[in-house]
């Protein structure tokens, strides 16, 4: 893995197969050398543009799909990334799904069942807000299974992943690392936002006391399930338009090593539609307009 506190021109951090992460050397204010706010609005705004094309392609071309994976701690900014990076993306392209405490019909179930009904289909996009790591999070954090079993889901998690990946899903997890600083800022301008009140939750402000715990469940999480087929990232997430703009060149840079062999796939099935219209007109089955 490239340096930690400091990196030069990459936007945040890929973490390695066999990588042992120790979030307190990674800088959640970091900002590359490359980016200029006051041109990040634009770039954003161009990458979206571009991610909205390649969308389209995904979707026409319905050869694979993409699942993206957002964690992070409270007030990080999971929601704010998806309304941000995907604001020009075909919604009828796209879904978000969340998972919460589970329900009665999903707690019957292994732990997996609820999420990999969900998994996006080919060619849609799909991006899970929360998502299976909370059973080795909150689960472990709040004692709420033994230690045998949550571990064991290490194992599952990284099976589960491959088998997407296997079946052409393009897996991209992303970490939204923010300080307990700024969540202490932004927990605070909630407060006094008269009109945002609606966004205060108590159990935000009450889980703040187990912070170096899901710090701890987050390193080792990234540590035992980020594979060369499914990574994970770690997004400097204490400046919000840069956790936008870092996340969306990532998942650009991603989608477009996909673009030719989309275009090929589109253009091979265009010629066949072309070559069966002909059949049609030679056989006179068809009146050309």
């Amino acid at each position: 893995m490239k340096g930690r506190d400091v990196m030069g021109d990459e936007l945040l951090w890929k973490v390695s197969e066999g990588d042992s992460v120790n979030l307190k050397k990674y800088d959640p204010a970091y900002v590359a050398s490359s980016v200029k706010r006051e041109e990040a609005d634009q770039q954003l705004a161009a990458l979206g543009q571009e991610l909205g094309e390649l969308q389209e392609l995904l979707a026409a071309a319905q050869h694979h799909s993409i699942l993206m994976v957002l964690q992070g701690m409270d007030t990080s900014g999971k929601d704010g990334t998806i309304s941000h990076v995907f604001s020009q993306v075909n919604p009828q392209g796209c879904t978000v799904n969340s998972f919460k405490v589970p329900t009665p019909e999903e707690a019957a179930h292994d732990f997996l069942w609820r999420v990999h009904k969900v998994a996006p289909a080919k060619g849609m996009l799909g991006i899970f807000n929360r998502s299976h790591y909370e059973d080795v999070l909150v689960v472990r954090v709040h004692n709420l299974t033994s230690e045998d079993v949550w571990s064991r889901r290490y194992k599952d998690i990284n099976h589960f992943e491959r088998l997407l990946t296997e079946n052409n899903t393009i897996v991209l997890k992303f970490f939204l690392h923010i300080s307990q600083d700024e969540q202490t800022a932004r927990l605070r301008a909630r407060t006094e936002e008269k009109d945002k009140a609606w966004k205060i939750s108590v159990s935000d402000f009450a889980e703040r006391k187990y912070w170096d715990d899901y710090q701890k469940a987050y390193a080792d999480a990234l540590s035992k399930c980020s594979t060369k087929e499914a990574p994970w990232y770690i997004v400097p997430a204490n400046h919000k338009w840069y956790r936008n703009l870092a996340i969306a060149q990532t998942l650009v840079e991603t989608m477009r090593s996909y673009k030719d062999e989309w275009k090929q796939e589109l253009e091979a099935r265009g010629r066949e539609e072309l070559a069966a219209l002909q059949q049609l007109r030679d056989r006179k089955e068809v009146t050309d307009l």
